[in-house]
């Protein structure tokens, strides 16, 4: 009965975690203007290219990261 239990809640643990993390930053540049964005979904390559190498847990070190870029200055 213990086993049945863990294992439940084991299975639900590695569903629910993906969903905190969820939402995931990158450092897009524009095709036609040459100007970089922080953006919420990755770059296509076309339209917007991915200006940096990794996407971020969050806006605020996206932004960070886009000012650091040398490709964003």
């Amino acid at each position: 009965m213990i086993r049945k239990v863990l294992v439940a809640a084991s299975i639900v643990t590695l569903v629910s975690v993906p969903a905190f993390s969820a939402t995931q930053y990158w450092v897009a540049k524009d095709a036609t203007t040459k100007k970089c964005s922080v953006v919420s979904t990755k770059p296509d390559g076309k339209k917007m290219t991915d200006a940096g190498t990794k996407a971020y847990d969050s806006q605020a070190n996206a932004e960070k990261a886009m000012k650091l870029l040398k490709d964003c200055k």
